[in-house]
């Protein structure tokens, strides 16, 4: 049976939606935390501050072998039609490898073929480039826009430019945690549109305190559609088990 032109569309849109909030896990690496950080940070030039981010960055990924969780994801879309789909996921995470295993997944087929299934293949295939796609200054520019307090934690905020087009980096600003120099929180969009169908997205990643480590809470993406609508991703990240 041929398709109508509105699921061609709505295909077209929703390929296009899944491709653009690939680029929040180039975020999700382990960040070691440990005592709790001043109420205002010492004033530091932005090329110190991204040095000690990079430098604990490496010392963080070499300090977590080993964790597993359970993800929930739910993706709805408003516009020419109306789908939902949700997803749960057991996560394992292995020296830098991560494994899925789907343990339960109910609404729209096309949801779930097109955006929930295709972001756990996509996540694995942005591990293996993340030299390209990483939070370093071969693929960024930073400036320093501040320092202000997020979820009570003190932070220098960092405006992010990508110095490449590449549908995994992004524009936008990062909080980093100024006692330990970890990404604490992250609001942005996609430094490139990847596709005619989208006119827009705001993604906003958020990160939790678990012991020694910080690890991902939830994300939500939001994506104006240009043929009408929104669709809206959100991920929340629970029941760590770690083993430093």
């Amino acid at each position: 049976m041929p398709l109508s032109l509105e699921s061609v569309l709505f295909r077209s849109s929703f390929s296009a939606f899944a491709q653009t909030v690939l680029l929040a896990f180039a975020l999700l690496l382990p960040s070691a935390v440990f005592a709790g950080a001043d109420p205002a940070p010492p004033s530091m030039p932005v090329d110190d501050i991204v040095s000690l981010l990079l430098l604990r960055n490496t010392e963080r990924t070499a300090a977590l072998a080993h964790f597993t969780s359970t993800r929930t994801y739910d993706v709805s879309y408003n516009g020419i039609v109306r789908k939902q789909a949700s997803m749960t996921v057991a996560a394992t995470y292995d020296h830098g490898q991560k494994t899925f295993h789907i343990v339960s997944e109910s609404g729209s087929k096309l949801l779930l073929d097109h955006v929930l299934h295709k972001l756990l293949t996509s996540e694995q295939q942005a591990d293996a480039t993340r030299s390209q796609t990483g939070l370093t200054r071969d693929n960024y520019d930073f400036a320093l826009l501040g320092a202000e307090t997020k979820d009570g934690r003190s932070c220098y905020v960092l405006q992010v430019t990508p110095k490449h087009h590449n549908k995994y980096l992004y524009n936008g600003k990062i909080w980093i945690d100024a006692e330990t120099f970890a990404v604490a929180h992250v609001q942005a969009h996609p430094a490139v549109n990847p596709s005619f169908w989208i006119s827009g997205t705001d993604i906003e990643h958020r990160y939790q305190k678990l012991g020694d480590f910080w690890l991902p809470l939830s994300n939500r993406s939001v994506t104006k559609v240009r043929i009408g609508g929104q669709a809206v991703l959100t991920i929340n990240y629970g029941d760590y088990k770690l083993t430093p």
